[in-house]
């Protein structure tokens, strides 16, 4: 069945709104989040903060636990609300409360055992720090739990398309992070101490703004929670296969960290942990339009709309790459330049520059086929997709350390991370197109197209630092060329008869022709 060009049109309406909103918060979240992370770092020092992130990352390593129930969550919840049952849409929600209690429970008695064990007997900390490093443990470990216990909150609000919550709460958490950074000048106790006593304290507030909003606005949030056996069993069994994929994941970042500190040191996760800050920033922009997407994908294949669903799939991955590829060109010709002034000359840790570049492309080669993801999510088949891409997944940890035992510098790490989830990226591909019916061929054209347009764009930052012109003319030089590049291969090349309208209308450059836009899905705005 096919829905209503009308319908589909308000769809995208929506979705470019949500979208929008999510780019408003996210443009007041990257100057907060920069100056914060500089802050920070200039405070604690390169090996305070390096600290930080490894013994951080102990407790995350442990999060693959919940990181598939968690898509689950957000999936059973899309699904009913497309349902439009109130009560099993209840039940959905109580489940999801109820299992994420016995997960954290569990997450806490393996942080307080195996944790406290490989922090006190393997990790390397300088001398004299490991007393507030178990601070940062405990701390981190509080605010994991209270950021899991949030996360039925998040997805009802992402299942109900309410961004501008995420907007309002998330510009608030920005603020109290600020908050927090500016107060370490200040704190008489010891600063790693502090800011992990005080990003708890972060985390306890944000979770109970989550959880206000949700109980005023949305019926299946209130009451007393609901134990339904069998829809516990169905939740927990979806997420038992995606448990592959989100600890393959887990593995291949927090606990390539982990093998990091043991042959390089805090300094170096120091630098891990600058490249993720940009990384994270980066991922932030992307994941605005796929929190926006996601939900529309899956109600699109609930509807059986299976024309609609494909092409927001492709959408996913266009503007996934082109989002990261418009951050990268900048990076890519002066990451040195843009460190300096970002942290100070004086306080970029070693390896910074060269783990921003090649992290940037991690992210890219995993988050262009997160729309895939999402699809095979929407059908519900999720054993046979999980089981291949996981077990793929897991190489990476090994090879890693593998890589280090044999002499290699710690920058392997990224370039295993880049080869095994281009693999992995290529396993989507297949499986979701021999599940769903999902066209390959005109996939691999977008494809060929997207790589067509990357190589064409990074040719100006790669001439700029060939001219040895100073790094300040060369970043002017490389960058607007590079965009603008990048900006005549999308129009001509990337975007649809009904984008380009859009943006023509938006931008009000020109006059529409009538029915010129007009596709297959009845109006300019469906492929807006």
């Amino acid at each position: 069945m096919t829905s209503p060009a009308g319908h589909i049109s308000e769809n995208s309406k929506r979705l470019a709104r949500n979208t929008l909103l999510l780019y408003f918060r996210m443009s007041l979240l990257l100057l907060i989040g920069l100056f914060t992370s500089r802050v920070v770092l200039r405070t604690l020092g390169v090996d305070d903060y390096g600290v930080y992130q490894v013994v951080g990352g102990v407790v995350t390593v442990f999060t693959f636990l919940t990181n598939s129930i968690s898509a689950a969550i957000s999936r059973y919840l899309t699904v009913g609300l497309g349902k439009g049952d109130p009560a099993h849409l209840r039940r959905v929600f109580s489940t999801g409360v109820l299992i994420q209690l016995g997960l954290s429970l569990l997450l806490v008695l393996l942080v307080e055992t195996a944790g406290l064990w490989w922090l006190n007997h393997r990790l390397v900390i300088p001398a004299g720090r490991l007393e507030a490093a178990r601070w940062v443990l405990q701390s981190s470990l509080g605010a994991l739990v209270v950021q899991l216990l949030a996360v039925p909150y998040n997805a009802a609000i992402i299942a109900h398309e309410r961004m501008s919550a995420f907007a309002v709460i998330s510009l608030g958490e920005a603020l109290l992070k600020l908050g927090v950074a500016l107060l370490l000048f200040f704190s008489p106790f010891d600063k790693l101490v502090s800011y992990a006593v005080l990003m708890l304290a972060v985390a306890v507030l944000v979770r109970c703004a989550y959880g206000l909003y949700c109980r005023h606005f949305f019926a299946e949030t209130r009451g007393a929670l609901v134990y339904d056996g069998a829809l516990t069993r169905e939740m927990t069994a979806f997420a038992g296969w995606s448990f592959f994929g989100s600890s393959g994941y887990v593995l291949n970042t927090q606990g390539v960290g982990q093998i990091v500190n043991l042959f390089f040191g805090v300094a170096v996760n120091a630098a891990r942990g600058v490249a993720l800050q940009i990384e994270n920033t980066v991922k932030q922009f992307v994941s605005n339009f796929l929190t926006a997407l996601n939900p529309q994908i899956t109600k699109a294949w609930a509807a059986g709309d299976r024309d609609y669903c494909f092409e927001l799939v492709r959408k996913g991955t266009k503007y996934t790459w082109l989002v990261i590829l418009a951050c990268f060109l900048p990076v890519f010709g002066e990451a040195e330049l843009l460190l300096d002034v970002w942290l100070g000359p004086d306080k970029v840790p070693p390896y910074a520059a060269a783990f921003v570049r090649l992290a940037l492309i991690g992210l890219l080669v995993d988050l262009a086929g997160n729309s895939l993801h999402t699809l095979v999510q929407a059908t519900g088949r999720v054993k046979h997709f999980y089981l291949v891409t996981g077990l793929t997944s897991y190489l990476g940890l090994p090879l890693t350390w593998l890589c280090f035992r044999l002499g290699l510098g710690p920058v392997w790490a990224y370039v295993v991370f880049i080869g095994i989830y281009l693999a992995v990226f290529a396993e989507r591909i297949a499986l979701v197109c021999r599940q769903t019916g999902f066209p390959l061929r005109s996939y691999l054209r977008l494809l060929a197209l997207l790589l067509m347009t990357s190589c064409f764009s990074l040719v100006f930052p790669m001439l700029a630092r060939a001219f040895g012109w100073a790094p300040g003319w060369r970043l002017l030089f490389g960058a607007l060329l590079g965009w603008a590049t990048m900006a005549h291969y999308t129009w001509r090349y990337l975007l649809t008869a009904g984008e380009k309208a859009f943006v023509r209308r938006k931008l009000r450059i020109g006059r529409e022709v009538p029915g010129q836009a007009r596709n297959d899905k009845g109006t300019p705005e469906d492929q807006g």
